[in-house]
C-alpha cells in the first residue's frame, strides 16, 4: 500500500532507540524526512546514521531535554513544517506511590503529559493551514490496564489521553488527526526495567519475573519495535484521515476486556 506521505516532515520524540526509533525507521522506509530527538547524543547520532545510510530521506538529530522550553523551541526550529509528530518519553519509573513526593509527580507529568501537549501546540496551526497533519502520542498500555507499579506512568498518560479526546475532534476536519498508540510489552529497554520493578515487589528475580510474564501473555511472546513502527506509519498515512481520538493497543490480546 503507498502511505501517500513520502516528502512529510516528522518530528520523533525519544527517537534513539526503541519503540521512537522504530516510529522513525518506519516512516523513513515511507520516503519521510525525520527528525530524531532525545538526550543521549552518542545513541541518537548512531540511530540518525543507520537511517541515512538505510533510507533515501533527510535524516536531522537533536540532542536535547525536550521537556524544557528550549529544547522544545529547538526541535520545532529543526523543519520548516512539520507535517508528522510523534511524541514520546521514556516513561517514569516504577515504585510505590508512598514515597513518591510533589517533585516527582511535576516530573512524571512534565515529562508525560505537559511537554506532548506543548508540541502539540507548537505544530497544530500550522497543520491546519495546510490541511494535513498526524500526530500521534507514544503512551501505555497502562492507561487501559493500570500496572500497580507504574502508578506515575497511569496517572500523567491517562492526562494526555483525556486532552487528546477533545483536541483529536475538534481538527479532524481539517485533515489532521490525533491519536495514541499504547504499547504492551515490547522487547525494550523500558521492559527490562518493569520486570525490575515487578521483581523488586514480589521479591523474586528478574528472570523470574519476566517468565512469569511472558506465561501469562496469549500471545506466548514480546512485541517486536517494527511492529510498532508499521502501526505508527499507518496512522500516519494518507488513508488513516478518518481515525482520530483512537487509543490503539498494541499488546498481543493481554488486555483481558471487551471493549
Amino acid at each position: 500500500m503507498q502511505t501517500g506521505i513520502a516528502g512529510r516532515y516528522a518530528l520523533v520524540c525519544g527517537a534513539s532507540k526503541g519503540l521512537g526509533f522504530a516510529c522513525a525507521q518506519a516512516l523513513a522506509a515511507e520516503g519521510v524526512n525525520v527528525a530524531l530527538i532525545a538526550r543521549g547524543e552518542q545513541a541518537l547520532e548512531q540511530a540518525a546514521a543507520t537511517l541515512r545510510a538505510d533510507y533515501q530521506v533527510e535524516v536531522k538529530a537533536l540532542a536535547v531535554d525536550i521537556t524544557t522550553d528550549a529544547g522544545i523551541s529547538a526541535a520545532l526550529q529543526l523543519w520548516p513544517q512539520v507535517d508528522i509528530l510523534v511524541t514520546n518519553a521514556g516513561g517514569p519509573p516504577p515504585g510505590n506511590f508512598r514515597d513518591w513526593d510533589k517533585s516527582t509527580w511535576h516530573s512524571a507529568l512534565e515529562a508525560n503529559m505537559l511537554t506532548p501537549i506543548e508540541l502539540i501546540k507548537g505544530v497544530i496551526d500550522g497543520m491546519i493551514e495546510r490541511r494535513f497533519g498526524r500526530i500521534i502520542n507514544i503512551t501505555s498500555g497502562a492507561v487501559k490496564a493500570p500496572i500497580a507499579v507504574l502508578g506515575l506512568s497511569n496517572g500523567a498518560r491517562s492526562g494526555l489521553t483525556g486532552f487528546v479526546a477533545g483536541l483529536a475532534r475538534e481538527v479532524v476536519k481539517h485533515n489532521v488527526t490525533v491519536n495514541n498508540l499504547l504499547p504492551g510489552p515490547f522487547e525494550t529497554d523500558r521492559l527490562g526495567q518493569v520486570f525490575a520493578g515487578e521483581a523488586k515487589r514480589q521479591q523474586i528475580s528478574v528472570e523470574e519475573a519476566r517468565t512469569k510474564r511472558l506465561a501469562a501473555h496469549p500471545a506466548g511472546r514480546f512485541g517486536q519495535p517494527a511492529e510498532f513502527g508499521a502501526a505508527c506509519a499507518f496512522l500516519c498515512s494518507a488513508q488513516a484521515g478518518y481515525i482520530t481520538g483512537q487509543n490503539l493497543l498494541l499488546d498481543g490480546g493481554a488486555y483481558p476486556g471487551t471493549f
